[in-house]
C-alpha cells in the first residue's frame, strides 16, 4: 500500500510543478516579496475558502476544490523555499534556479510522508477530505500562532513541520478526490 501512495503522491506533485512552472512563466517569481506570514495567510484564504464550498455545497468563483488544494500545495512549498532563502536573495529568480529547491522540499516531505505513514498505518485514507481541511486549517492557525511568537515554540514543531504537514494532507486530499489533473 505504501508504494501505491507514493506513487500517486508523485502523481499529484508531479501535477502541482507543472502548474508551478507554467505560473512562474507568466508572474515570474513576484511571490518572493510575500514574508512568511503573507505566504501562511495566502494557505489560510484558501483553506477558508475550501471549507465555506464544503459547508455550503455551493461556491460562486470557478475555481475547484481541487485547484484550492493544488494551491494549498504550491504555496507551502514557497513557504519551504522562502524560508531558507537569505533575505536579501534576488526577489527575480529563474524557474530552472526554482525547480532544484521545489524537488529538495517535495523530497523532504514525501520521506517525512513515509515516516509517518508507516507508524500510522495510511490512517489518512479513511479520512473525509473535509477533515483534512480542518487539521490544515488548524495547523495553519498554529503557524500563525508560532509567527506571532516570532519563530519560538516551548515544545512543538516550528513552522517547517507544519507546512510539510499541511503539503501532505493537501496531496492526501487530492488522492482522496480522484484528482489526476495533468497540465
Amino acid at each position: 500500500m505504501v508504494e501505491k501512495t507514493i506513487s500517486e503522491y508523485k502523481e499529484v506533485i508531479e501535477a502541482c510543478k507543472a502548474i508551478f512552472k507554467k505560473k512562474t512563466q507568466d508572474y515570474g517569481t513576484a511571490w518572493r516579496i510575500l514574508r512568511l506570514p503573507s505566504i501562511t495567510d495566502q494557505i489560510y484564504i484558501k483553506a477558508q475558502r475550501i471549507r465555506s464550498i464544503q459547508e455550503k455545497g455551493t461556491q460562486k468563483v470557478a475555481d475547484d476544490i481541487p485547484g484550492e488544494f493544488v494551491g494549498i500545495i504550491n504555496y507551502c512549498i514557497m513557504a519551504l523555499i522562502q524560508q531558507e532563502l537569505p533575505a536579501n536573495e534576488q526577489l527575480e529568480m529563474e524557474y530552472e534556479e526554482l525547480e532544484p529547491l521545489y524537488d529538495k522540499w517535495v523530497k523532504q516531505t514525501i520521506e517525512l510522508l513515509s515516516n509517518k505513514n508507516h507508524d500510522y498505518a495510511e490512517a489518512w485514507r479513511n479520512m473525509r477530505v473535509s477533515s483534512i481541511t480542518d487539521i490544515i486549517l488548524m495547523k495553519l492557525l498554529r503557524v500563525k500562532q508560532i509567527e506571532d511568537n516570532q519563530g519560538r515554540t516551548l515544545i512543538s514543531e516550528g513552522v517547517q513541520a507544519n507546512y510539510q504537514d499541511m503539503l501532505n494532507y493537501a496531496v492526501f486530499a487530492l488522492i482522496l478526490l480522484n484528482f489526476n489533473h495533468h497540465e
